[in-house]
């Protein structure tokens, strides 16, 4: 008879966060439920970093490669093209350390947005010039994993006040709970798509348009995450028994695990096919307005 094999350990801090929140019921009854929603966040986030790094930070190609979602050759031919750096040679063994791993993950992302191999080196050689090419791709999470996709940033109401430059559309971002004020200071919820606005504001877009139409957006991008989150729930809430015990580490872990992979494709493929629509909405409405000038054109020559 085999012998049972031994349980998988659940991965990264998770046991720590769920021995915590294993306490919780003795905190809530003294009125908080915050720290669940707390642990909860730490759990998702804890899932979303990469865990199975090796403690000595010493990998063999092969180990290199399965860690970084990829193939020893796909690694040997980065190391070809001067993507890679050489590895550390002990006798017939080559030694890759966390470098090459973080380096091979942000090349594994890029060529995965579609970037080439030349495109990708000519952006290593300027983040190695000291480039912010985390800031150019937004690949901070491609290489070290993230729950959160922005994260607040905080700073003096002035600067808030003059990264928006514009009194009456600062006044409805704080309404909407976009930015936050307090005690003379200001977090801004939502970076990412002030960022946008200010780019989107360059080609003489009104503020007040933009936010008009993120009023608009907001209730259904809701709506679309609300049913992919009860369709990725309904998947796993077998595993889910309100009248039995916690699970083990293990379980909760993987289950927090799949809700995280879940999201990932989720936003993958939410993502591809609003720019699908978006492609075919924009060359049908240029193609019915060219039409038309050419129509009116044709009948002003009398054709």
């Amino acid at each position: 008879m085999a012998s049972a094999k031994p349980p998988r350990p659940a991965p990264g801090p998770i046991p720590a966060i769920l021995n915590g929140l294993r306490r919780a019921p003795e905190r809530m009854r003294r009125g908080s439920r915050d720290v669940i929603e707390n642990a909860v966040s730490q759990l998702f986030y804890a899932a979303a970093q990469p865990h199975d790094v090796v403690e000595s930070g010493e990998y063999r190609i092969d180990e290199l490669a399965r860690l970084a979602g990829t193939t020893t050759r796909n690694i040997r031919v980065y190391r070809d093209r001067g993507l890679l750096h050489p590895p550390l040679r002990v006798g017939r063994v080559a030694l890759f350390n966390d470098t090459h791993l973080t380096r091979l993950r942000l090349i594994t992302s890029m060529l995965d947005r579609g970037y080439t191999i030349a495109h990708v080196n000519e952006m290593l050689s300027a983040w190695e010039q000291g480039k912010d090419l985390g800031d150019m791709l937004g690949l901070e999470s491609a290489i070290a994993g993230s729950w959160a996709t922005e994260k607040p940033q905080r700073m003096p109401l002035a600067q808030a006040r003059a990264l928006i430059d514009d009194p009456a559309g600062f006044d409805r971002l704080v309404a909407l709970g976009v930015i936050r004020v307090e005690n003379g200071d200001a977090t801004v919820m939502r970076p990412a798509l002030i960022e946008a606005f200010t780019e989107i504001r360059q080609y003489g877009v009104a503020l007040d348009k933009l936010i008009d139409l993120h009023e608009q957006i907001a209730p259904l991008l809701d709506q679309i995450s609300g049913i992919l989150v009860q369709a990725g729930l309904e998947e796993v809430e077998d595993k889910i028994n309100p009248g039995a015990a916690m699970p083990d580490d293990v379980e909760v872990a993987e289950l927090i695990t799949t809700l995280v992979r879940f999201r990932t494709q989720a936003v993958a493929a939410v993502t591809a096919t609003l720019a699908s629509s978006i492609e075919s909405a924009v060359e049908s409405v240029v193609a019915q307005r060219l039409g038309d000038l050419v129509e009116r054109a044709a009948e002003a020559s009398g054709e």
